[in-house]
């Protein structure tokens, strides 16, 4: 069995052959209804230039710096949030799942399944999010090269995934800094396999980052990145955004602010049009 490129999610497909596509929405759904007041802003950001686009939340964050972070809603009440959000906006959604019962139930409603990069060589977990028919979106490990990926790939097809992406998002150097290779991303679509590119937690400045409870960030850096990942090839685009990021509830310091997200995007679109000839197949 060999891996699908391109991947199909919920009514958008990401791969050769297809446009640059975002995945986007804010880290953690947060209390009331800015979860799909985000959803609502990157519709129409998106509808206007023509971008397909996957929505993103975390129901949970599980691996936050403090106990004391918040961490969303939990699994129920982060379900019926989805739902809510495909009902209104018809768009296919994501979201992050940590341990192998929860992805059953995460599969009745999230089109396509994240695997946090701290468990993508967790054997047990990608193989029970592959027996869900949903296709996953594996983050690579900040602790694996870009050619260990190819067992993920192996390990997703064999369990008879109906389609694998991976993500690219910065590779630890040091104590509290992560850097990006971009030959990563055509080391790993040489897999056959469609590769995300996360501008946003890419630019973390993980653990405590010296500020003691949260993880800080390099925000200025988000479009530099994302224009260096369209430009070596990457297939999409990953972005937690936030209307006012400095009072996110969760990765603020690397969230890019909703109101920057249409320029950003028509910028990576130009340099998509004027590289894609120049693609690897």
């Amino acid at each position: 069995m060999s891996a699908t490129n391109p991947v199909k999610v919920g009514d958008v497909e990401v791969g050769i052959g297809r446009g640059l596509t975002l995945i986007a929405g804010p880290c953690v759904m947060e209390p009331g209804d800015m979860t799909r007041r985000i959803a609502g802003s990157l519709v129409e950001a998106c509808a206007l230039l023509g971008v397909p686009l996957i929505f993103k939340a975390s129901f949970d964050k599980a691996n936050r710096t403090s106990k004391t972070s918040f961490r969303g809603p939990g699994l129920e009440a982060g379900l019926r949030i989805f739902e809510q959000v495909k009902a209104e906006t018809g768009l296919p959604v994501t979201t992050d799942v940590h341990e192998t019962h929860q992805a059953e139930p995460i599969s009745t409603v999230v089109d396509l399944l994240q695997i946090p990069a701290f468990l993508a060589r967790q054997t047990d977990l990608l193989e029970a999010c592959a027996a869900t028919g949903r296709p996953l979106n594996v983050k690579k490990g900040q602790f694996m090269a870009p050619w260990d990926m190819g067992n993920v790939v192996a390990k997703v097809v064999g369990a008879g995934g109906a389609g694998v992406m991976l993500t690219e998002r910065g590779t630890t150097f040091g104590y509290g800094r992560l850097v990006n290779d971009f030959r990563a991303i055509p080391v790993m679509r040489a897999y056959g396999v469609p590769v995300v590119f996360d501008a946003t937690h890419s630019v973390q400045l993980p653990g405590a980052g010296g500020t003691g409870t949260y993880t800080a960030g390099e925000r200025d850096m988000i479009p530099y990145l994302a224009k260096a990942a369209v430009a070596t090839g990457c297939d999409a685009v990953f972005l937690e955004v936030h209307p006012d990021p400095d009072r996110a509830l969760s990765d603020g310091p690397n969230a890019l602010p909703l109101h920057e997200l249409a320029d950003l995007l028509k910028v990576l679109l130009r340099i998509r049009e004027a590289t894609e000839t120049n693609q690897l197949p």
